[in-house]
């Protein structure tokens, strides 16, 4: 949010300093409010007036209908009164109303905080002139660090999948890591799916509200973004190198217990990373071949590299 002034005139104190944190209601800057009220004292001085107008006035009103039952004045008379009664109640309610408007602006002569959250760099100190039709940066800027909103975009083919997660409970979770591996992470729900597809780029604006309670997070950084659009119970996954196209579809090489290969036809569902998930043809258990697919054929044989086992502290090579 940024804070602007809403009345003209010097500003004589000021509460707050450039980075601190501000609760909604806190007050920020004093603006001199002199000015203002004296306006409020000569309008209250008015309504004064006007109330001991309208009293009169009443009262001539009513001697008027008196009279008028005994037949000693006019109807003109009796309108004429009753007219100015009117005019003298309309007089008070102005005054009413401009007393109130004094009353606004003079609570805008305190600026306060609306909204919680961080002080960013205060524009004007104390001695400056300041006015309600002042663009530009204002006098300083609040922003919300809790909750915070993350903006991320996804592809178009991932939209069915997004839409079909929104429509079991209408709460998707997302996870938020920072986006230089820094580590922290940060959980919420997507809030928001936009209207339309950007069609230049092919994807969909979406957004998700964020608690940020440890104060993790920073308006303005970079994230990754995960979102879990369903769960797949028991599901059997195998690194996505390993699937190969083929004239039938994704297939593997399968490694038997005699350690020859043999190709089996595969149905991939959700990839996540470099992890895919294999539908149908594989158990858990089964291994695969990751690298040198090119140079195998079924009935191949293969050896299994296993990782170099990590040397012990202080051996040299």
């Amino acid at each position: 949010v940024t804070v602007r002034a809403r009345v003209d005139g010097e500003v004589i104190e000021q509460d707050i300093q450039e980075g601190q944190a501000v609760a909604r209601g806190d007050l920020l800057f004093r603006i001199d409010d002199r000015e203002i009220q004296a306006a409020l004292a000569k309008d209250e001085a008015m309504l004064a007036r006007d109330q001991a107008t309208l009293a009169r006035a009443q009262a001539d009103a009513a001697r008027a209908r008196d009279l008028l039952s005994r037949k000693v004045a006019a109807q003109q008379q009796v309108d004429q009164a009753e007219a100015d009664a009117k005019i003298a109640a309309a007089n008070v309610l102005g005054d009413q109303a401009a007393i109130e408007s004094d009353h606004i602006r003079l609570g805008y002569t305190q600026v306060r905080a609306p909204i919680d959250g961080r002080v960013g760099a205060v524009r004007v100190t104390p001695g400056n002139i300041v006015r309600s039709s002042d663009g530009g940066d204002g006098l300083l800027t609040i922003t919300q660090m809790k909750p915070l909103r993350v903006t991320f975009t996804l592809p178009e083919r991932d939209l069915p999948a997004l839409r079909a997660a929104t429509g079991d409970n209408g709460k998707v979770p997302v996870t938020v890591t920072l986006h230089d591996g820094a580590a922290g992470q940060e959980s919420g729900e997507l809030s928001f799916i936009d209207s339309s597809v950007d069609s230049s780029s092919g994807t969909i604006t979406a957004k998700a509200l964020l608690p940020n309670e440890d104060g993790s997070l920073w308006p303005g950084q970079y994230v990754d973004v995960e979102v879990e659009l369903g769960r797949v119970a028991n599901a059997v996954t195998i690194p996505l190198v390993a699937v190969q196209p083929g004239q039938d579809g994704p297939f593997v090489y399968l490694i038997g217990a005699d350690d020859k290969v043999a190709v089996r036809q595969v149905t991939v569902g959700e990839t996540m990373g470099d992890a895919v998930v294999v539908r149908d043809g594989l158990q858990a258990g089964d291994r695969v071949v990751t690298e040198g697919q090119q140079r195998l054929r079924d009935g191949s044989r293969v050896a299994e590299r296993r990782p170099a086992a990590p040397k012990p502290a202080g051996a040299s090579s």
